[in-house]
């Protein structure tokens, strides 16, 4: 049996009460394109396998089913099938379909127009990068989830945190994530769908919640979102990438600059990119991150630029969004969040410095 404890678009958390620990209880979260509508005193079906690993859900079980026979309302949907060929597939209707209002805007677009994209490894980097962009100018930010980790868009507190704080202006969810504003068929079609409709001057492109990594190189999801770089660039966009850069981590490999930061940079990157190199102070935090960078010859390959992130946090604070990453806050572990902010100053200059030089010569 159920009660409803949390809504936000795309998503209802619950308290579950469990029959096989009579007095019990525990978190879920139900997504009403999949199963419909939740009521209270209703009976689920769970899947509780994330939670029995404890892995990082936050703790929450997911609901398969609802003991009811009402339907899931699939009215005005289009031919478009995410999740496809699971049993929770569901119809969308994608920007791409003739069908689709935005088909004309999208049928001959194949250009970003210099537009900032800004690659983000982990999900728990959107609201810093978001926040650095409009602190420094940007005057629309949308966000591209790609397919590597959650699907549902739903699932993401920090999206709904930033949309309500007016930070985070429109997502597109391309690839099989589903559940934004608008539906893409690819992260290509993502980005100029987000150029174009929702008439963005900051794109931030990376995987919802809950990527996979582990202590290969290559096994991690971060390095297919990494892709980006490379679709920008193929787009006519400038690619910016933010460092994944840690100091409280207890793993080697996270510790300055994360091993799958350098692996993306190096090796998947086939493009110049801007990296954002966070501005901390003198010592050895801040040489080890720079000795790191240039030992890889990454300044041969990409362009460093030293941005200050502190205006993107400080307008997160303003807006009371506290933005976590593995269970750490920005007191925990500053300077990730710098360097995730400092990214969006970078690109958020970027957008100002376009929209300055637009203005300037079409007088």
């Amino acid at each position: 049996m159920v009660s409803l404890d949390a809504e936000r678009p795309g998503a209802v958390e619950l308290s579950v009460a469990l029959d096989d620990a009579p007095g019990d209880h525990a978190s879920a979260v139900a997504y009403p394109e999949l199963v419909g509508r939740v009521l209270p005193g209703d009976r689920v079906l769970l899947n509780t396998t994330a939670v029995a690993l404890g892995l990082g859900t936050g703790g929450l079980h997911f609901v398969v089913a609802v003991d009811r026979p009402e339907p899931v309302e699939v009215v005005g949907r289009g031919r478009t099938m995410k999740l496809r060929y699971t049993p929770a597939q569901v119809a969308v209707l994608a920007a791409e379909e003739q069908e689709s209002p935005h088909h004309d805007a999208l049928r001959d677009a194949d250009d970003l127009h210099g537009l900032p994209v800004v690659w983000i490894p982990l999900h728990s980097m959107l609201g810093p990068v978001a926040a650095g962009a409009r602190a420094a100018g940007a005057s629309r930010v949308a966000y591209v989830m790609t397919d590597g980790a959650a699907l549902p868009s739903g699932l993401s507190r920090q999206i709904h945190q930033l949309r309500t704080a007016g930070i985070l202006d429109g997502v597109v969810t391309a690839g099989q994530a589903f559940g934004g504003d608008i539906e893409a068929v690819t992260a290509f079609s993502g980005m100029l769908a987000a150029r174009c409709i929702l008439d963005a001057d900051v794109l931030v492109v990376g995987d919802g919640p809950g990527n996979t990594g582990t202590d290969s190189p290559w096994g991690t999801t971060a390095l297919q979102s990494a892709h980006s770089l490379n679709a920008a660039a193929i787009l006519g966009g400038r690619p910016v990438a933010a460092l994944r850069i840690s100091f409280a981590d207890r793993r080697q490999r996270h510790v300055g600059v994360s091993h799958h930061s350098m692996t993306a940079l190096s090796r998947v990157a086939l493009v110049p990119a801007h990296v954002a190199v966070p501005v901390l102070p003198d010592g050895e935090r801040r040489d080890l991150v720079w000795s790191t960078l240039r030992e890889a010859k990454l300044d041969e390959r990409h362009q460093l630029v030293e941005a200050n992130g502190q205006p993107g946090l400080d307008l997160l604070r303003r807006h009371g969004v506290e933005p976590t990453s593995m269970g750490r806050g920005r007191e925990d572990d500053p300077e990730f969040f710098l360097a995730a902010a400092s990214a969006g100053v970078l690109a958020g200059r970027m957008a100002a410095g376009s929209r300055a030089w637009r203005d300037d010569y079409s007088m």
